[in-house]
């Protein structure tokens, strides 16, 4: 046995071998003849143990040694060697567009098993070795068969040595749990105590045949109601599920009916802070990427923006990620600033950044509109909208805003005041708020009208309100500095409590 282990101790065994042969006929073509050309494909290899980790990759670089930036081709993606930092590089290297980044193949351990996504320009993935737990198969399979997976068809694969009688038990295991994913969609529940129970001591030679078929009727006899219960439970998790998906579908609808937010207002009301700024307006990036068909070119170089060094945190959102060991001077000089989007993409992407009302930069940006727009630019705004109810009523909304120092907003909150509208000719005095129950109804109608844009007002009764606006304006003025002047104690005392407490 020594002499025959020694024999054998630097060959390649089968599944090295057919993992060269994919890689030369999918990734690499003349590898053998020395004459390799790399292609864009990505391969993902799993393997339960850092030991055969280490050795796959050893016989790999072997194998590739001498074609283009070898060295690059090949990273190890594991829990025990490796720090957190260095694992977010790997994974946006292998994520990047392949013209952009030489990294082909990922040799990963279970550390990579949950929580990562690997899917956005990989879509074959090898098991060198095989978990027994059905879970931990289904995991490391998510990793790219996943959404946002641009791919139509994705590949996983395993390896089968027919006389060994492990093998054929963990082949038994992976194509039942392929036969009930696809039946059922997911596997997981419905294998996974009973496999645990199965196989709890291990796969032993002499018990290779029961479990095989053990695992091949698995869903048959006896199990069936236990099963059926399983997926009755799994089916009323997917329906609480939709429902939620549907209610929050509902949501986003309604909130973009009421707010209005389209891409283009977006980026009309970015070009309009980037102005009060005095900042040059985004401009059409003519390269645009396949990934983002619209993208923009932003001013970050203007001197009002590159010149304060308070906006240097949310620019260097638009920049590429920061390698490890980089320091920051050295990143900013190198990295410079991507396009930007407004456009979801639909899929995992990074060659342009997309902006959004979360985003760092949006979000100051549309500070200073709301701010300075409001305070210097005087943008009142009349909106007459057509409700369900009879009665005309009228809101006056304003908004107190805090600030301590260097500018940084403490407090923020809309006041509201709502009254019965009536002819100026036949009032008998100044419009009279509404109590609190009328007004939190009359909000309502508002939230119900602005979400049905489409019951338009009649010009004659428009051209009727807009002529008592400024009366009515003035009318409700008053009661508005009063609830601000209330509102404005209340936060201020909280605010002052809060500091008190920090201190303490």
């Amino acid at each position: 046995m020594e002499e025959i282990a020694e024999t054998h101790r630097d060959r390649s065994d089968a599944r090295i071998a057919w993992l060269i042969r994919w890689i030369e006929h999918e990734m690499c073509p003349g590898l053998r003849a020395g004459k390799g050309v790399w292609t864009g494909t990505r391969l993902l290899i799993f393997t339960e143990w850092e030991a055969t980790r280490r050795y796959i990759e050893r016989k790999l670089k072997a194998a590739i040694a001498g074609t283009d930036q070898a060295d690059a081709r090949i990273a190890f993606y594991t829990g025990d060697v490796q720090s957190q930092a260095k694992r977010e590089e790997l994974k946006r290297a292998f994520n990047a567009p392949p013209d952009k980044h030489p990294l082909r193949v990922l040799i990963a351990t279970d550390a990579a098993r949950e929580g990562i996504n690997l899917q956005r320009h990989c879509h074959d993935l090898v098991h060198f070795d095989l978990p027994w737990n059905p879970s931990k198969l289904e995991q490391r399979n998510g990793r790219i068969d996943r959404k946002l997976q641009p791919s139509p068809y994705v590949t996983c694969r395993h390896f089968v040595f027919p006389q060994r009688p492990e093998d054929r038990v963990l082949d038994a295991l992976v194509r039942k749990s392929e036969t009930i994913r696809q039946q059922l969609g997911s596997m997981a529940q419905v294998l996974e105590s009973r496999t645990t129970s199965m196989l709890s001591r291990g796969i032993r030679q002499r018990d290779a045949d029961r479990l095989v078929a053990e695992i091949t009727q698995l869903n048959d006899g006896e199990r069936e109601a236990a099963i059926r219960e399983e997926l009755e439970n799994t089916r009323e998790q997917q329906e609480s599920l939709k429902e939620q998906i549907d209610r929050l579908r509902r949501q986003i609808r309604r909130s973009e009916n009421i707010i209005g937010l389209s891409e283009d207002k977006l980026r009309q009301a970015v070009s309009v802070s980037l102005h009060l700024a005095s900042a040059p307006a985004i401009q059409p990036d003519w390269e645009a990427t396949t990934e983002h068909p619209a993208t923009f070119r932003f001013p970050a170089d203007a001197p009002v923006l590159a010149g304060d060094h308070t906006w240097a945190a949310a620019l260097d959102l638009l920049r590429e990620p920061r390698e490890r060991g980089e320091t920051v001077s050295d990143w900013r000089a190198r990295a410079k600033i991507r396009p930007v989007t407004f456009d979801d993409p639909g899929e995992l992407a990074d060659a342009a950044v997309q902006l959004h009302l979360e985003h760092r930069v949006v979000q100051r940006l549309l500070a200073r509109f709301t701010s300075q727009g409001m305070l210097h630019l005087d943008l009142s705004r009349c909106c007459l909208a057509s409700t369900a109810g009879g009665d005309v009523r009228t809101i006056l909304l304003g908004r107190l805003s805090l600030f301590g120092p260097r500018a940084a907003r403490l407090h923020e909150e809309i006041i509201s005041v709502t009254a019965r509208w009536s002819e100026p000719s036949i009032r008998n005095g100044p419009l009279r708020p509404y109590a609190a129950t009328t007004e939190a109804r009359t909000l309502e109608l508002l939230e119900d009208a602005l979400a049905t844009p489409e019951r338009a007002v009649a010009a004659e009764i428009k051209a009727r309100l807009l002529t008592a606006l400024p009366q009515d304006v003035a009318e409700l003025r008053p009661h508005v500095e009063v609830r601000a002047a209330e509102a404005q104690t209340r936060a201020q005392r909280l605010l002052g409590q809060n500091a008190r407490n920090a201190r303490i």
